[in-house]
């Protein structure tokens, strides 16, 4: 029987997660940059280990680009890409923080992820500002271990003993190096978390994929027999559109300095498929009229610009040629309006008490 299930990606911003699925997947779904809080909603990609039994079943075939080891146990991965784990501060970010918890709420399993570098994390629970237990069991994928030199990993602390605490935020020797739970041990007893232990913890990059493949088998392990939920070959739950509004996002985010890439939203109002090139016509909002001087550039350099790399990700994604006619318009305060942010797809923020 294959296994199929929800794998929640949750962690702190800039622990990885938006690498990570996009190495999963094989293909940039997710947007990344230097720049914390990028992901805002959950982005979803699909992962098809393995091949079912029956080669007529159209939904086992694999397409060629995608050929997946055949001794791998059949299995189906719905990835959760999550906002990262914040005390929020506006209506948007109570948005991202409400999207983060129901993906937690929805997994089958999570994979915890936190930078290697910054010593031992805070369980998830503490993480989320949680006061109950998850239900599914978890990972913890220590990641960027390739920004750790060689010579330094051998002097890492052993993983916690299966009793150990993870709640500790940070070592209270500041002098002493970074304690680095390692993989093994445990991982090899992977089950349900009980307490604050996890059921299993790897030591990963995302980047160069060192750690991924034992961890994803881990992951595999504990998700429930089921068949396939949506056809080998698919990668994402999500429309074109939602994709080319991320990319369109990333691009600003790539390009512009400071606080202005938080003040702005993207949203395709015209996409035309049945045209060559594809005609599509998207805006950028931002909050105040400066930011919109900003944005546009001299003489509409700086939008011309964005719109030029943005069209470059936009055609790779669609495979055709694309007109893309990107455009400027000011929403006040938009990141504190709950109409504004249902309007640009996220979810409406929990009523907020203070």
């Amino acid at each position: 029987m294959p296994r199929a299930g929800i794998v929640t990606l949750a962690g702190k911003p800039n622990a990885g997660k938006s690498t990570l699925l996009n190495r999963l997947i094989g293909q940039r779904l997710s947007i990344t940059s230097p720049k914390p809080q990028s992901t805002r909603d959950r982005v979803v990609g699909i992962l098809t280990r393995g091949q079912l039994d029956d080669p007529a079943d159209s939904s086992s075939a694999l397409t060629a680009d995608r050929a997946i080891d055949q001794a791998v146990e059949p299995s189906q991965l719905i990835l959760f890409d999550t906002p990262g784990l914040i005390e929020p501060r506006d209506d948007l970010q109570r948005s991202m923080r409400t999207a983060a918890l129901m993906a937690l709420a929805d997994a089958d399993v999570i994979v915890y992820l936190a930078d290697a570098t910054a010593g031992t994390p805070p369980s998830l629970e503490l993480a989320a500002g949680l006061n109950t237990r998850l239900r599914a069991p978890v990972i913890l994928a220590l990641n960027k271990i390739d920004t750790v030199p060689a010579h330094r990993r051998a002097a890492f602390d052993p993983s916690p003993p299966p009793d150990s605490d993870f709640a500790t935020a940070a070592d209270p020797d500041p002098s002493r190096e970074p304690s680095i739970p390692t993989s093994v041990e445990r991982a090899s007893n992977a089950g349900p978390a009980t307490g604050s232990g996890y059921a299993g913890s790897f030591l990963i990059s995302a980047v160069t994929g060192e750690g991924v493949e034992a961890m994803l088998d881990a992951v595999t392990a504990l998700l429930p027999e089921s068949p396939f939920l949506y056809p080998a070959d698919d990668v994402s739950t999500q429309s074109v559109r939602f994709f080319v509004t991320e990319l369109i996002r990333e691009t600003a985010f790539e390009q512009l300095d400071q606080e202005l890439p938080y003040s702005l939203a993207a949203q395709v109002e015209e996409f035309r498929e049945d045209r060559s090139p594809v005609y599509i016509r998207a805006f950028i909002y931002v909050e105040r009229d400066s930011q919109q001087g900003i944005l546009v550039g001299h003489k509409g350099s700086r939008i011309r610009e964005i719109g030029r790399a943005a069209r470059i990700k936009i055609e790779q994604l669609i495979d055709a040629p694309v007109y893309l006619d990107l455009r400027v318009k000011v929403l006040p305060n938009w990141r504190r309006d709950p109409d504004a942010l249902r309007r640009f797809g996220y979810l409406a923020p929990p009523a907020h008490r203070g």
